[in-house]
């Protein structure tokens, strides 16, 4: 695909760096991004509704600019390419970093990071375990994850321990939710997340019944958005058809995406942001967790 959209030299003033002085004082970042996207029906329509904002993109890289210090500029760029990625017309990005008050200690002109990544739909998995060691299990679950071809985890939240909810008496639970985006089929995806469960010994003996690890595909494709899936087939439930009714999935989803929304009945009129349905639910079962354990 050769069509793409440029926007250069978007700047502004943000505390990103290493050194001390760099996040007390600041200094001027400029950001370009170019994306890749099929141009020809908004070239044949002249309809916005058919191409990428690009004013609503420069908006969202100078939030990132102003917005929580980072230590260094590939995670600026990272955090911008996925930004633009959630706009399901994006099939790629390409986000140039350029730090041209950097305190490299010589003489130069510019220091740039460039970060190329490749867009699919946004997906949320939930993670959790009760039996066994609950943190090491997790924390190798993420990395089976990461380390899954065809899956992009882009961020992961904090652990949770939540009392259980339904199901016999139970040990209490450790929770987290993974976001990212994913070039696998949902059905590919979901056969992933059940061979990494199998590999720690998950059993579906009692229905909500404790496990080892429980790996539940929440949602594939931004609510709305031209690649998400919505599936009444009892072997791919999507959405999650009960995720908006838990805080344990919720507390920690809007964690680590807190602009995330969630599909809760039919139609466009359904979609709303997890954190406002969070704020409905009762969350006295959900309490900060440990650490998570390096693998």
């Amino acid at each position: 695909m050769a069509d793409r959209i440029v926007l250069q030299g978007v700047s502004a003033r943000g505390h990103h760096g290493v050194l001390d002085v760099e996040k007390r004082d600041g200094q001027t970042f400029l950001v370009d991004v170019t994306m890749w996207c099929d141009l020809r029906p908004a070239g044949r329509s002249d309809d916005l509704a058919a191409t990428v904002n690009y004013a609503e993109v420069a908006d969202a890289v100078v939030a990132r600019i102003t917005g929580p210090s980072f230590d260094l500029i590939e995670r600026l760029g990272e955090v911008i390419a996925d930004d633009v990625l959630r706009h399901d017309l994006v099939d790629s990005v390409e986000v140039v970093v350029h730090k041209p008050e950097a305190p490299v200690g010589q003489p130069f002109t510019d220091v740039q990071v460039c970060v190329q990544r490749v867009g699919g739909a946004h997906v949320a998995v939930a993670l959790g375990s009760n039996l066994g060691d609950r943190g090491q299990t997790l924390a190798a679950a993420l990395e089976a994850l990461r380390d899954l071809p065809g899956l992009t985890v882009t961020a992961v939240s904090s652990l949770v321990e939540t009392d259980p909810v339904g199901g016999p008496e139970q040990p209490p639970y450790l929770n987290a939710v993974a976001v990212g985006r994913a070039t696998l089929s949902p059905a590919e995806l979901l056969a992933a997340l059940h061979r990494i469960e199998a590999d720690h010994d998950r059993t579906r003996a009692v229905r909500w019944g404790p496990r080892t690890l429980d790996l539940d595909l929440l949602q594939y494709g931004a609510p709305g958005a031209s690649r998400e899936v919505v599936s009444d087939d009892p072997a791919l439930l999507l959405p999650h058809p009960r995720a908006h009714e838990r805080a344990f999935v919720l507390v920690p989803w809007a964690d680590a995406d807190p602009r995330a929304t969630l599909r809760v009945g039919p139609g466009d009129g359904g979609i709303r942001p997890v954190a406002d349905v969070l704020a409905d639910l009762d969350r006295s079962g959900v309490r900060p967790g440990p650490e998570w354990e390096q693998q």
